[in-house]
This record gives structure tokens, C-alpha cells and sequence, in this order.
């Protein structure tokens, strides 16, 4: 619904921005015209009636097509994309012989004439059903390329109110929560559920695991499709989809239908992960990110806390069903659903733009306006397949993604261990019930909020570096993606220490609270390092960061989902204090990496093809 208004608000600005743009046109068209008749000596009233005449037709057909007026002289090169770039002369250059709708095409704010390749030409010809010899085209066609009207213009997303776009980042983070309450909820059940199945807790316990493999293959397409389509179709249809599987998983008979269906879940549930990257970029500014983006972060990790606080208590229920753990996910995921479908607006910029042309070519009847993705080389389904395995490409060839990769899998994988531990850690030492265990979960939500206080301090930072950068670079001058590493540099050390203070300390003869505020710590390191990581793919990749972040998900999912099934027996076999104390090392090896990212990053970054190399110091 939201997109729809939106597609209509789009059609009302383009049609004002149109008629400002034409009436100028106009009466710079009568100036030259007056001019021209000035300098000839002829009586105004004869040349005007017969050079204004074709100025006021309305909008040329789609045929009509004006002279090549590029000049090699002056350097004028083909595009990237195989077309050629004819810059447009100013209104008052417009040679008056051209068509109203050439002009027109030539006049408007924030439109590129570009001159496509013959092969373009000849595909946008068989696209429109038309041939060459029926309207008697040249064989290199020239388009009117969309373009937003200004820096302000408000069609632009990243000019929207501040409301809108905060409310707009909100169901993205609260798409992050269901999703994330929906991987975790069902550990805090698995006795009830393992015993009405008759399997071991440890077979149970798959239904968290392939729900967490589910989400690495899925953002495989999720994001991917998100950079073809836009962000809103696969938010939705994604998020219905995966409705419908926990609605099997509740009704599940047997435990290999739950299996299946929690995977299904966990597939079609990947979308936020790897879409709201993209999302928060299409809305905010780097600056801004830096408030923006720790809002969608602290309810991605909220939602694997609060899961097992709710699970918990369904579990140890006597009057509903474990089944339960997954109505309720499917209640708060409906609603969460009507919200994003009723007021979550289109942010992707190319898809908006689409909008405009789209508009343009009704309003002036001149099928020549179009988008950027319109004019790719490629057709649609050829980009679709090329967004698909984008993601293995940067997997294998850029050294970001794979260090990043390695890192981040590392860290979930401590962490759904860690997670895995709760029942042993408070549930068999200090004789917690299953729901009290829950709550002790949320010491890490704490932590998570925690990690938010150093907002303000890193914002401040941003701002001061980058004003340096551009009084020595000038106004275009960015921050590089290094400055992102700040929130790991303070959270990276937390997470080692907190892991040694919990399993030293876990002992019935030492309070529980020590083994809570050491969650608190972790929470904090873990929210900080995921922040860093998130933002520096994001301004690395920038139109591929969905695609990045893609391959960043599938390898730390399918290897947490994993390890949820080794962590049981671990704490069985190794006991807490063995368990924690070598997870706690293996955190301790990875401490040094945001900081070597941040002293190496420029020259990393550029061994990279599809990373910004913005190496400003």
C-alpha cells in the first residue's frame, strides 16, 4: 500500500517538475525566438508565428529524434554502458529547429541525453514491439536518462523527513527482531518438544540449526533480488512466505517435519540481514549511519535474546503447548507484516527512478525517458542471474569479504555456543528453572544497549575527521570505511574477557550475578563488533553491499547452525568451565582484527574490484 502511494506521489512531482521545466522552456524559446528575428531584420509577427508553431506541439511521438550534436572536439566520450553521452546544452542553446519534445528532453533538471549503442537500440526496439523500417529510426537511438531533479530533490530518499525515514528504518529493525526471536525461541523449549517427538535434546536441537542454515542460503537471494526488483517486493512476499512455514512448523506431526519446515522458515526469514544494510544506505547518509545504523543492530540481537525469554516460560508451561513458541512468532511476525505493507515506503534508488521515467514517458507521450536500469546492457533476467552469483564472486575474489567472513564466523560461532551453554551455565549450577534461565538472557540485552552509549562520542569523532578531510580534499571528500572499525576497537576485547569471567567464576559457591554482569560485557562486545562490520561492507560496497553482506551471512549461519549441535555435547563432555575457557581464547586470537583492518584497510581495499577505494587518510 505504502509503495503505491508512493508510486503516485512520484507521478504528481514529476508531472510539477515537468511543467516548471516546460514553461521555462517556453519562454526561453519566444526569447530566442525574438532574438533570432531581431537579428534577421524580419517583421516579428511572421518569423514568430512560424518558428513558435512547432515549440508549442505537444510532446513529439516516440519516433521523433534530433541531429547528433555531439562534438569529438570537445571530448564528448561513449558511456560505460556502451552508449555515448551527448551533454545537454543549456535551455538557451536549444537549437529552435529541434521538436518541442527534444528540447524538452534537453531541458529538464536531472535528465542525462545519452546516445545508446546500436545494439541497445535495436533491443529497446524489439522490447516496444516496434522495427526500425515502421518508424524509420536511426540505427543509434537518443534517450532521455532519469535523474533526480536536484540534491534537494524530495523524490530522493535520502531528503525524506526525519520521521520518515526513522520510522521507516523501525520496521526494518523490527523485521530484524521477529526473525532473529524466531531462530532462538524454540531452544528454550526443545525438553517438551524432543519429549513429544521421542528424540534426544541434541536431535531436537537441529530445528535452531537449520533454521540458521536456512537463513545463510536464503540471503544468498534475498539480497541479491533486493538490488534487481527493490527492497519492498522481497520484504514482503519474503516475509509472508516465511509466515507460512512457521505456521507448519507449529503444526509440525513429526520431527522431520519440523526440521523441514523450521529450515524452509529460516530460508525465506534471511531477507532483513542482508537487505537492511541496503536499506538503512538507501536513507541515510554516512554521517547519519552512524546513529541509524546501531537502531536496526541493537533489534537484530535483541531477537535471538528475547526468543529463549519467551521460550522459556512456554516451556515450562503447563497450560500451552512448546507449540506455542511458534504462535507467538507468527502473531508478532502478522502484525509486524501489516505494518511494513501499510506504511514501509520504496527506498532503492534505481527501482525510484524507474518510477519517474515510467511517469515522464505517460505525461509527455515520449517513450525515450528512461531509467538507468532500463538501458543496461543486459535484460532482467540476465542481471537476476549475474545478483545471484555475485555473492560466491565476492566470497572468492575479494579479500574484504573473506577476512570479514572468517571473522564474523568465528564470533557466531562463540556465540550460539555460548548461547547453547545457558542451561548448563545457570540451569545445572545454580538450579534455575527453565524460565528464570531465560531471563538470564537478558544480562546480553542489557550489554547490547550498552554498546549504544558510545553513539554519541563516535558520531562526534566522524564529524571532526571528516571536516579535516574536506578542508584538505575539499567538499567531496569522504570518510574512509576505516573509521567504521571504532565501535570493534572498543568491543572487540570485551568479548574474551567475559567469556574467562563466566567460566572461572561458575560455580555454586560464587553468586549468579557475577556470571550475569559478565553477559552484560558480552553483549556489548558483540554488538560493537557487529556494527563495525556491517558498516564497513556497507561503505566499501555501496550499491553491492547487499551482495556482500549476502556472502558474509551464508558462511556465519551455516557455521553457527552447526556448531548449535556441537555445543551441547561440548558443555556435556567439557563441562562450562573447559568450554567457556576455549572459546574465550578463540576470541582472544581474533582481537587484533579491526585493528590491523584499520591500519591496512586502504591498501586492502585496493586489491579490491568492486570496493570504494576512497584511501583518504
Amino acid at each position: 500500500m505504502q509503495s503505491y502511494l508512493a508510486y503516485k506521489r512520484f507521478g504528481k512531482n514529476a508531472r510539477d517538475q515537468y511543467e516548471r521545466d516546460r514553461k521555462r522552456a517556453e519562454a526561453l524559446s519566444r526569447g530566442n525566438a525574438e532574438n533570432d528575428v531581431q537579428a534577421q531584420g524580419e517583421p516579428l509577427g511572421q518569423r514568430q508565428s512560424s518558428i513558435y508553431s512547432s515549440h508549442t506541439e505537444i510532446p513529439s511521438p516516440p519516433g521523433d529524434q534530433s541531429p547528433d550534436t555531439r562534438d569529438p572536439e570537445k571530448g564528448e566520450q561513449p558511456s560505460e554502458d556502451g552508449g555515448e553521452i551527448d551533454h545537454a546544452p543549456t535551455m538557451e542553446t536549444i537549437h529552435t529547429t529541434h521538436s518541442f519534445g527534444t528540447r524538452m528532453g534537453h531541458a529538464m533538471t536531472g535528465i542525462e541525453v545519452r546516445e545508446l549503442s546500436k545494439e541497445m537500440t535495436r533491443r529497446r526496439t524489439r522490447a516496444s514491439g516496434r522495427t526500425n523500417a515502421d518508424d524509420k529510426q536511426p540505427e543509434r537511438e537518443k534517450v532521455f536518462v532519469v535523474g533526480y531533479e536536484s540534491e534537494t530533490d524530495p523524490m530522493d530518499p535520502h531528503n525524506w523527513s526525519y520521521t520518515t525515514r526513522i520510522l521507516a528504518t523501525i520496521m526494518i529493525a523490527w523485521i530484524g527482531f521477529i526473525v532473529g526471536f524466531a531462530s532462538a525461541v524454540d531452544s528454550a523449549a526443545l525438553t517438551q518438544a524432543a519429549k513429544e517427538f521421542g528424540v534426544a535434546e541434541v536431535t531436537e536441537s537441529l530445528a535452531t540449526g537449520l533454521f540458521l542454515v536456512g537463513f545463510g542460503f536464503g540471503a544468498l537471494f534475498a539480497g541479491p533480488i533486493s538490488e534487481t526488483v527493490g527492497r519492498n517486493p522481497v520484504y514482503i512476499v519474503t516475509l509472508a512466505i516465511y509466515m507460512i512455514w512457521i505456521m507448519a512448523s507449529a503444526l509440525a506431526p513429526n520431527i522431520g517435519a519440523q526440521l523441514v519446515f523450521r529450515f524452509l522458515a529460516g530460508f525465506f526469514g534471511s531477507t532483513p540481514l542482508t537487505c537492511a544494510g541496503g536499506s538503512i544506505s538507501d536513507l541515510w547518509n554516512p554521517m547519519e549511519r552512524v546513529y541509524a545504523f546501531p537502531v536496526f543492530a541493537n533489534a537484530a540481537f535483541m531477537g535471538p535474546i528475547f526468543g529463549p525469554v519467551v521460550g522459556g516460560f512456554v516451556g515450562q508451561s503447563t497450560l500451552v503447548s512448546w507449540r506455542w513458541c511458534e504462535w507467538i512468532t507468527l502473531i508478532i511476525s502478522g502484525a509486524i507484516l501489516a505494518l511494513i505493507l501499510l506504511f514501509q515506503p520504496e527506498t532503492f534508488a534505481p527501482i525510484l527512478l524507474y518510477w519517474k521515467a515510467s511517469h515522464l514517458r505517460k505525461i509527455t507521450g515520449d517513450s525515450r525517458y528512461v531509467a538507468e536500469v532500463e538501458i543496461r546492457a543486459d535484460p532482467f533476467f540476465t542481471r537476476l542471474l549475474h545478483a545471484l552469483y555475485r555473492p560466491f564472486l565476492l566470497t572468492i575474489r575479494e579479500p574484504i569479504v573473506v577476512l570479514f567472513a572468517l571473522y564474523l564466523t568465528i564470533v557466531y560461532i562463540i556465540l550460539f555456543t555460548f548461547l547453547d551453554g545457558y542451561t548448563y551455565i545457570f540451569g545445572d549450577t545454580y538450579g534455575f528453572s527453565e524460565g528464570i534461565t531465560g531471563l538470564a538472557f537478558l544480562g546480553i540485552a542489557i550489554g547490547l544497549c550498552g554498546a549504544s552509549v558510545l553513539v554519541p562520542l563516535i558520531h562526534h569523532w566522524a564529524k571532526r575527521d571528516l571536516a579535516a578531510l574536506q578542508a584538505a580534499h575539499g567538499p567531496s571528500a569522504k570518510l574512509p570505511p576505516e573509521k567504521r572499525l571504532w565501535f570493534a576497537m572498543f568491543g572487540a576485547p570485551a568479548v574474551p574477557i567475559s567469556l574467562f569471567w563466566m567460566g572461572w567464576t561458575n560455580y555454586p559457591s560464587i553468586s549468579y550475578w557475577s556470571g550475569l554482569l559478565a553477559s552484560v560485557l558480552f553483549g556489548y562486545g558483540i554488538l560493537c563488533i557487529f556494527i563495525s562490520s556491517y558498516q564497513y561492507i556497507i561503505d566499501s560496497y555501496e550499491m553491492y553491499a547487499a551482495s556482500a553482506l549476502a556472502s558474509l551471512t551464508l558462511i556465519r549461519y551455516v557455521a553457527a547452525g552447526c556448531m548449535v549441535e556441537v555445543g551441547i555435547p561440548f558443555y556435556e563432555n567439557l563441562g562450562v568451565h573447559w568450554t567457556l575457557t576455549i572459546l574465550g581464547a578463540i576470541s582472544a586470537l581474533m582481537v587484533p582484527v579491526p585493528y590491523a583492518f584499520y591500519r591496512y584497510g586502504p591498501k586492502i581495499r585496493s586489491w579490491s574490484k568492486y570496493a570504494q577505494n576512497n584511501n583518504e587518510e
